[in-house]
């Protein structure tokens, strides 16, 4: 079956309907691995009540959710938090043109005239 593809307006939504979509998913991902509540909360080291919470987009702390991510094997998710550094296209453009462009000779050492 496809999978239907929508943008979602992430800006228009309120904290609580964000708060919502995130324990949607964790809620989702959790009974896609046919684990329970309880050993979700036991691996993260929260209670049970807490993992409640978050599925049901109640406030909770950022490391719960993380918790909760790592158990699930879902950090993959952080990777829209990476930062990269950004070079400048004259930037690139000057190291482009510092780059070798040939070899030079190589001097043997035994070559080399003697004063003696």
């Amino acid at each position: 079956m496809a999978e239907l593809s929508y943008s979602t307006n992430w800006n228009s939504m309120s904290d609580q309907a964000l708060n919502t979509t995130i324990g949607a998913f964790v809620k989702q991902h959790r009974l896609n691995q046919n684990k329970s509540q309880e050993d979700v909360a036991e691996a993260a080291n929260i209670s049970r009540s807490t993992l409640s919470l978050l599925e049901r987009g109640k406030t909770v702390n950022l490391t719960t959710f993380l918790r909760a991510l790592r158990v699930l094997d879902l950090l993959y998710i952080m990777d829209t938090f990476q930062t990269r550094t950004q070079i400048s296209p004259i930037k690139l453009a000057k190291l482009e043109s510092e780059k070798r462009q040939r070899a030079g000779h190589k001097k043997d050492i035994n070559d080399t005239k003697s004063d003696w």
